[in-house]
């Protein structure tokens, strides 16, 4: 399976949350409590896609549970029926990610889960992305099960199960297919770098971090849908598996290809987005962080995308790298200062990512990172969306100007 994903768009609503003066606001794995707008539903865009459970045990609502709430939140190619995790059975998933419900039950197993299905649900995702990429004993004895039952699978793993005996002999008794979604193209297939980003006209903007598993997918997404809303044409670009697994029209999970050929890849993703869209702005999601010691994906973004602006994702009271807590967090000003000299690119924003903080301290972290940077900043899920679409306007007027010649 190739990991250039083309599916059919479909418009979104972006709730926006306003918490209380004093209160702590739950971010979770940063992610946003998306929902496929009424709309869509009654224009009959959703109803190809194929049903599924997402099993998350133990890790629902955690970071690395991050596909499960992503999934939750926002899917396009999938109905989400349930998730698995015994750790919270019986609770609302849009409950326990947001404080919002939203109909989708977490259950105690697979039998649970079947029985509040009404009909054999067509796959099982899993919806975890623990470091080591790779499933445990009783990982794979479920999801053996669940093709036993007539599942599917949706893999996101580093490990790929079309591969694996086991789960090939499965597939072929049971009549059911299995989806490696990081399965990178042939390598004969594989693009290098070839300048060809030259030929993008319109304003890129990549959203990257201080550290990994800290909401640039989610602005990204939040950013797309409110420059859509704008009347600007923006065209998302993913870069990894839970943005192709809920559907980004066009993706690519760059951690799985060969490092010679990742900025090749994103570079082609991009134009083609370009090409065939022809948008008035793209916008790419950013992975892990260009400081960081191990997930070091945003050197082939910025190198093979070239883009011409860079939102930067921090979260405040993190105070050391996800999964390395030796590590100490970089401030934003070390990360600016590491990808303005990196490459030839400016920030034009600072996004906050508001894990355990007040709605008092998002303030005063805006209000202080605005002096002493010199940048617009905002909070993507409890600010009004437009002040994010105001980011990318501030730096490229060209967009509004265009909209408004259009108009005339």
């Amino acid at each position: 399976m190739s990991t250039h994903v083309t599916v059919s768009p479909t418009p979104v609503s972006v709730p926006v949350s306003e918490p209380g003066r004093g209160s702590v606001v739950s971010q979770n794995d940063s992610e946003v409590p998306f929902t496929i707008s009424q709309a869509a539903v009654a224009d009959g865009l959703c109803s190809s896609r194929a049903t599924a459970v997402v099993y998350c045990e133990g890790n629902f609502g955690a970071i690395d549970g991050k596909t499960a709430n992503g999934l939750v939140r926002h899917s396009e190619k999938y109905e989400i029926l349930s998730v698995i995790d015994s750790a919270k059975a019986g609770l609302d998933a849009g409950e326990v990610l947001d404080d919002v419900p939203n109909g989708i039950p977490v259950c105690l197993s697979l039998d649970d889960a079947f029985a509040r299905a009404d009909q054999v649900p067509d796959f099982l995702i899993f919806g975890m992305a623990p470091s080591t990429g790779m499933l445990s004993s009783t990982e794979r004895l479920l999801m053996l099960e669940a093709m036993s039952r007539g599942m599917g699978l949706v893999n996101g793993l580093h490990e790929f199960l079309n591969d694996d005996p086991e789960f090939a002999a499965a597939s072929a008794l049971h009549q059911v297919t299995i989806l490696d979604v990081r399965r990178p193209r042939d390598k004969k297939d594989l693009r290098m770098w070839s300048g060809r980003i030259s030929t993008v006209t319109c304003p890129r903007i990549a959203v990257l971090g201080t550290d990994g598993a800290i909401g640039k997918r989610t602005t990204s997404t939040i950013l797309t849908a409110a420059l859509r809303a704008r009347g600007i044409n923006a065209v998302l670009i993913g870069t990894g598996q839970t943005g192709i697994i809920q559907g980004a029209r066009y993706g690519v999970a760059l951690d799985a290809i060969p490092c010679q050929f990742c900025s090749g890849e994103l570079e082609a993703t991009v134009v083609e987005a370009f090409e065939r869209e022809r948008p008035d702005v793209i916008i790419i999601e950013g992975q892990g962080a260009l400081s960081h010691p191990a997930y070091l994906t945003s050197t082939f973004i910025l190198r093979g995308a070239q883009p011409d602006g860079v939102i930067l994702q921090h979260a405040p009271h993190r105070r050391t790298l996800c999964d390395f807590d030796q590590m100490p967090m970089p401030t934003p000003a070390s990360e600016i200062n590491l990808i303005q000299t990196f490459a030839q690119t400016q920030v034009i924003g600072l996004t906050i990512n508001h894990e355990n903080m007040t709605d008092a301290e998002i303030t005063g972290a805006i209000v202080e990172y605005e002096r002493d940077l010199g940048i617009p900043v905002t909070d993507a899920l409890t600010r009004p969306v437009e002040l994010l679409a105001e980011m990318v306007v501030r730096a490229f007027p060209e967009l509004e100007r265009n909209l408004t010649a259009g108009a005339a």
